[in-house]
């Protein structure tokens, strides 16, 4: 019997696509129309961003961890939290969780691993982009990285949050992300992570001047596999 996902939510695009993903791709596993048992949980986004926008990282953790509890309390083996930027909160939130976790960017490394890549561009938020998640990730693998120069954060940052966390997908706002996927690309890296988890909503892989690394999708699979204990394909 496949084992009960908790989704701990942030941001509705991104927490929708991982949802949609497990069930989609559940079917492959379990059967048609079949999936693990799924139980999402979020506070209001903007009890987020208070605390985001603080520094308050102590406080962010205190968000997760309470709807941790929640969907433990309704029968939830382990949690998946399909917001990057929050997971600088991670380490505050496994010292008290009642159930184990897995961790985006440990999928994503993983993922890159297994596809030889050797430099990712890591693309999200500003807090994503200049703090601690990806790097403490691809270093331990031995994985290097970049990130898009400072005009290029400051605007990135702007159309998450002025566009993709509002469902808003605009040609233009491709047209300017795969000229900064292009420019990391002429800056030594061979595949790009799509650290906010509505990018791959925005940048579809036909569309990337380099392979993407999907990190929604990546973390709803492995807890797809974490569910029905299937090992990679």
């Amino acid at each position: 019997m496949a084992k009960h996902i908790g989704i701990v939510a942030c941001s509705a695009e991104g927490a929708a696509l991982c949802y949609r993903t497990i069930c989609m791709e559940g079917a492959n596993l379990l059967g048609k129309h079949s999936h693990p048992e799924v139980t999402m949980h979020t506070y209001p986004f903007n009890e987020y961003m208070r605390n985001i926008e603080a520094g308050n990282w102590p406080g962010v953790a205190d968000l997760m961890l309470s709807s941790a509890e929640k969907v433990a309390k309704a029968g939830a083996d382990f949690a998946i939290c399909p917001d990057n930027t929050i997971h600088q909160a991670f380490d505050r939130v496994i010292q008290k969780s009642p159930i184990p976790w897995l961790h985006i960017a440990e999928e994503v490394a993983a993922e890159a691993k297994c596809q030889n890549y050797t430099c990712l561009g890591v693309l999200g938020t500003r807090w994503l982009m200049e703090g601690p998640v990806y790097p403490a990730k691809l270093n331990a693998i031995g994985i290097a990285h970049r990130i898009p120069g400072p005009k290029e954060r400051v605007r990135i940052h702007q159309i998450i949050f002025a566009e993709l966390v509002n469902g808003r997908f605009t040609a233009q706002s491709l047209a300017y992300f795969t000229e900064v996927i292009d420019r990391l690309k002429n800056n030594g890296c061979d595949a790009v992570v799509l650290g906010c988890t509505e990018l791959p909503l925005l940048v579809t892989p036909e569309a990337s001047p380099l392979p993407t690394l999907d990190s929604t999708r990546l973390l709803a699979s492995a807890a797809l596999r974490k569910a029905t204990g299937t090992a990679p394909q």
